[in-house]
Parts: structure tokens; C-alpha cells; sequence
């Protein structure tokens, strides 16, 4: 039989436990749309959590360092780097070898021939697909939170994502979108 005190028990146990149920989701769900649900691998073999950028502001980008648009990426992604790096703004390089074969090397090589030749020192990371059944969870997660122009697919190499302070993704910018056209989008998150 079933006593008052049983009843209030049972009602306040069964409160606390959807609220506990209700938070985990709430927190899961808010979690899901952010790049802090993800670990990657650099380009050294390591696993890294996106994490590490909690509270920064990012741009992800996929590269290849025999591309018509490599070096006026590089310099300009350069060129923000040194002015905001300080203020909290960081680049992940992830090399993809899918459009035109122009990443082939080994990300290991491809990190040190770029600092070489760019005296940049962007977050590198290992070699991806971006699209197609092979692609990288991050990439999947990316698109799908921006989609592009009449695709959603990643068009080419240099395909740039911002991303914000909470870890969501802002704004996408096609291939040949300049880094320099977006200063101002960077500068207003920071």
C-alpha cells in the first residue's frame, strides 16, 4: 500500500530524475552543434580534441600546397595570424588530397614545407577527405551546420569555416574567397 510519504518520494525522485534526464540531453544536444565533440589527428599522429580551441576563434580549412590558390591563401591566413593570434584566433589546416591530387605528400611533410616556405605555424593536422563516404566526421559535421552555394559538398581545395568563441560554425567561404575579404567577420568575433 501506498502511504503518502511513498507517494512524495516517489514524486520527488521521479522530478529529480527528469531533470537530470532533461539536463544531459539539453547538454548533449547544445554539445552536438559545436567542433568540440570532435578528436582529429595532427599531423604528427596524435590525437587532439578540438577543445583546445574552447574560447577561441578559428578558421578550419582545407589545403594543398600544390594548388593555383595556395599562396595567396597562406600569406593572407598568415597575415591575420600575426595580427590576432594574441587576441585569440587560431587557423587548423587539415591537407586533402581530393581535388586535382595537389596534397600528396605526407601531412608531416606537407607542415614542414609550408612553415618553410610561408613562415606560417597554423594548427596542422592529418590528411582528409572531405566529401564522399570517406569523409572526415568533422567535415561532415561542418557542412552540414553550412551548407553551400547549390551544394552542400566541399567545391575545392581552401574551402574556409569560421568559427566562433562557443565553437559554432558562423560562416563558410568558398575556394577563392580571400582570407583578406573576411577580416572584418574575424575581427567582429574576437
Amino acid at each position: 500500500m501506498l502511504t503518502s510519504a511513498s507517494i512524495s518520494r516517489l514524486i520527488v525522485s521521479s522530478s529529480i530524475s527528469y531533470r537530470l534526464l532533461f539536463r544531459n540531453s539539453y547538454c548533449k544536444m547544445a554539445n552536438d552543434h559545436t567542433i568540440y565533440q570532435f578528436t582529429v589527428e595532427d599531423a604528427e599522429g596524435k590525437q587532439v580534441s578540438l577543445e583546445k580551441y574552447r574560447g577561441k576563434v578559428v578558421i578550419i580549412v582545407n589545403v594543398a600546397s600544390q594548388c593555383g590558390l595556395t599562396d595567396s591563401n597562406y600569406k593572407q591566413l598568415k597575415e591575420m595570424l600575426d595580427k590576432y593570434k594574441d587576441k585569440g584566433f587560431a587557423v587548423a589546416a587539415f591537407p586533402c588530397n581530393q581535388f586535382g591530387k595537389q596534397e600528396p605528400g605526407c601531412p608531416i611533410d606537407i607542415k614542414g614545407e609550408i612553415q618553410k616556405k610561408f613562415e606560417i605555424e597554423p594548427d596542422f593536422y592529418g590528411k582528409v577527405d572531405v566529401n564522399g563516404s570517406n569523409a572526415a566526421p568533422l567535415y561532415q559535421f561542418l557542412k552540414k551546420e553550412k551548407g553551400g552555394t547549390l551544394i552542400d559538398a566541399i567545391k575545392w581545395n581552401f574551402t574556409k569555416f569560421l568559427i566562433d568563441r562557443e565553437g559554432k560554425v558562423v560562416q563558410r567561404y568558398g575556394p577563392t574567397t580571400e582570407p583578406k575579404s573576411f577580416v572584418k567577420d574575424v575581427e567582429a568575433l574576437l
